[in-house]
C-alpha cells in the first residue's frame, strides 16, 4: 500500500533538507520517493541513513529535537515509513507535520512494530548458578556415556567368552582362514617397524644410562637396568601401543567400513554371528601375536643397548650376554608374556567395540578410529601400572 501527497515534483530520490516552519522552528523536511524501490537503488540506502543521523533527535524530551515536516513526499510506502519510525526511535517526534493519510501509514507502523526486548540482567548468584547447572548436566552427560560404553563393552566379552566356548565344542567349524590372516596381519607385518622401534629405543635407553652410572664407577650394572626395564616393562607396553596405533586402528576401520557399507546389516540378515566372525578371530589372533611381537622388540631393544653399551662404556657383547642371565630372572619374561596377552586382548576388544559402534558416515569412522587408539593406549598404561603394583615383588 502505498500513500501520495500532492507534489509537482518528478521522481527524485528520497533525501533530507533542513527548512524553517512558519513559527520559525528548525524542521527537517522529508522529501522524494520513500518507497522500498528507490531505497533499493545503489548508495540509496546509505545516503537516506546518514541523512536521518544527522538530522538529530526526534523525541519531545531530546535537546535540541527538530520538527519533521511530511508533507513534501512525494509518495511513502511502508518501507519509508518504517525507516522514519526506526529514526526517531520507535516514538512520536515533538512536532510533526504530515498528511492524514501519512500519519494513518505511520500510526499502522507503530502498532505492528515488535519492540525489542531489554537483555535481562544476571545477578551474580544467577550466574553463578547457571554455570552450576551447565556443568553438572556435562557430567551427567559424560558419566551417561561412560556407562553405555561399559555396558557394550560388558555385552561385547560376554558374547566373546560365548563364542569361545562354542568353539571349544566344535573347532571344526572354526573361523581358522580369518584367525590365520589376522595373524599375518597383526603379527608378521608389523615385525619391521617394532624391531625398528625397539631397537632405538634400547641405543636411547643404553646411552643415557650409561651416562649416569659412569658418574658412580658402576658400568656394569647397566646390564640389569636394561634387562629389568626393557624385558619386564618398555618392551611389552612398547609393543602394545605400537600394535595399538597400528593394528588397532585398523580393526576398528575394518569394521566401520563394513557398517558403512552395509556389510553388517548384511550379515544380519544372513544369520551369519557378528562375533563369532568378526571379533573372536581378532582377539584370538591378538593375544597370539602380542606376546611373540612383545619379545621380538624386547630383543631388538637388548641388541640396541648391547650395542650401544659396547660402544660408550666398552662392555662387550659377550659380558652382556652372560650377566643377563643372571641379572633378570625367568619370572620377569613370564610376567612380560602374561602382559601382552591382556594388552592384546584389550586392543582387540576396543579395537571391534569403537568398530561396530561406527555410524554410517565418514565422519563416525574417523571419530571411531580416534578414540579406539587413544582409548587402547590410555588402557595398556593403566593395565601395566595395575600388574605393576600387584606384581611388584615378583621377580625382584
Amino acid at each position: 500500500m502505498e500513500e501520495t501527497a500532492p507534489s509537482t515534483l518528478d521522481n527524485s530520490p528520497p533525501r533530507i533538507a533542513e527548512a524553517r516552519t512558519p513559527e520559525g522552528l528548525r524542521a527537517q523536511q522529508v522529501l522524494g520517493h520513500w518507497t522500498a524501490a528507490r531505497l533499493a537503488e545503489p548508495d540509496s540506502w546509505a545516503r537516506v541513513t546518514a541523512g536521518l543521523t544527522a538530522a538529530g533527535p526526534a523525541s519531545a524530551g531530546s535537546p535540541g529535537a527538530a520538527a519533521w515536516d511530511l508533507q513534501g513526499v512525494q509518495r511513502l510506502d511502508h518501507t519509508g515509513a518504517q525507516l522514519l519510525w526506526n529514526t526517531w526511535g520507535r516514538q512520536w517526534p515533538q512536532t510533526l507535520l504530515a498528511l492524514p493519510a501519512q500519519r494513518a501509514m505511520l500510526e499502522r507502523v507503530a502498532r505492528y512494530t515488535v519492540g525489542t526486548p531489554a537483555a535481562a540482567r544476571q545477578t551474580p548468584v544467577q550466574w553463578v548458578w547457571q554455570r552450576l547447572v551447565k556443568r553438572f548436566l556435562n557430567l551427567g552427560n559424560l558419566v551417561l556415556h561412560a556407562l553405555d560404553h561399559t555396558r557394550d563393552l560388558i555385552r561385547l566379552v560376554g558374547q566373546l567368552l560365548l563364542d569361545l566356548m562354542r568353539l571349544a565344542r566344535r573347532p571344526g567349524d572354526g573361523p581358522w582362514r580369518d584367525l590365520s590372516g589376522h595373524l599375518y596381519s597383526i603379527g608378521a607385518t608389523a615385525m619391521p617397524i617394532t624391531a625398528l622401534v625397539g631397537f632405538l629405543i634400547g641405543v636411547v635407553l643404553a646411552y643415557l644410562v650409561s651416562q649416569q652410572l659412569r658418574q658412580f664407577g658402576a658400568d656394569a650394572f647397566i646390564v640389569d637396568l636394561l634387562g629389568i626395564s626393557l624385558i619386564r616393562e618398555l618392551g611389552p607396553v612398547l609393543a602394545a601401543i605400537l600394535i595399538a596405533g597400528r593394528s588397532g586402528s585398523a580393526i576398528t576401520a575394518q569394521i566401520g567400513v563394513m557398517r558403512v557399507t552395509e556389510e553388517l546389516d548384511a550379515m544380519q540378515v544372513m544369520g551369519i554371528r557378528q562375533g563369532y566372525r568378526l571379533v573372536m578371530p581378532r582377539a584370538m589372533a591378538m593375544a597370539i601375536a602380542m606376546p611373540l611381537i612383545t619379545v621380538w622388540t624386547t630383543v631388538a631393544a637388548l641388541l640396541g643397548g648391547m650395542l650401544a653399551a659396547d660402544l660408550v662404556i666398552g662392555i662387550t657383547p659377550a659380558f652382556f650376554a652372560s650377566a643377563l642371565p643372571k641379572a633378570v630372572q625367568v619370572s620377569n619374561l613370564g610376567l612380560a608374556v602374561g602382559k601382552s596377552v591382556v594388552f592384546g586382548l584389550l586392543i582387540a576388544i576396543i579395537g571391534c567395540h569403537y568398530g561396530l559402534r561406527v555410524k554410517p558416515n565418514t565422519e563416525s569412522l574417523g571419530q571411531g578410529t580416534t578414540a579406539s587408539v587413544v582409548t587402547s593406549i590410555t588402557l595398556v598404561i593403566l593395565v601395566d601400572a595395575l600388574f605393576a603394583v600387584v606384581f611388584k615383588d615378583l621377580g625382584i
